[in-house]
């Protein structure tokens, strides 16, 4: 039985971006793995373990193909237009305005970021527990 979620691994064309996007939401350096054709970053958020891993493959120029399996990760912040004001001065711009998922004012507002792969990212405004709607 597994006893704990390790981290997400997202390949990255340009570390350099990737670190200061993920840094601009409060994701530390944690450490950094060589292997013969790439290397892996890791990440984590203050006070936690690494969760995030940024795989940089040597020599890649074209952009990965995200498929449409993936959708998002998802992150909560304690102030998400403060959040949402940083990465806007740092030059990456929402989806959309932050919003209550479909108009339920009950539910934390969120709102969703690219990454500088696509990878979509949607903030949360606070912690919550996920909601328990019966099965349809």
């Amino acid at each position: 039985m597994p006893t704990a979620f390790v981290h997400t691994c997202l390949r990255v064309l340009d570390p350099d971006a990737s670190l200061r996007f993920y840094e601009l939401l409060g994701f530390e350096r944690r450490g950094r793995l060589n292997f013969d054709t790439a290397h892996n970053l890791y990440l984590g958020l203050p006070g936690g373990p690494d969760v995030l891993e940024l795989t940089v493959n040597d020599g890649r120029t074209d952009p990965y193909d995200l498929g449409d399996g993936y959708n998002h990760m998802a992150i909560v912040v304690d102030d998400l237009d403060h959040t949402v004001a940083r990465l806007e001065e740092a030059g990456h711009l929402p989806e959309r305005a932050p919003y209550h998922p479909g108009g339920n004012e009950q539910l934390p507002r969120i709102c969703f970021y690219a990454d500088p792969d696509g990878y979509r990212i949607e903030l949360i405004d606070r912690r919550f527990d996920t909601p328990q709607d019966p099965d349809r």
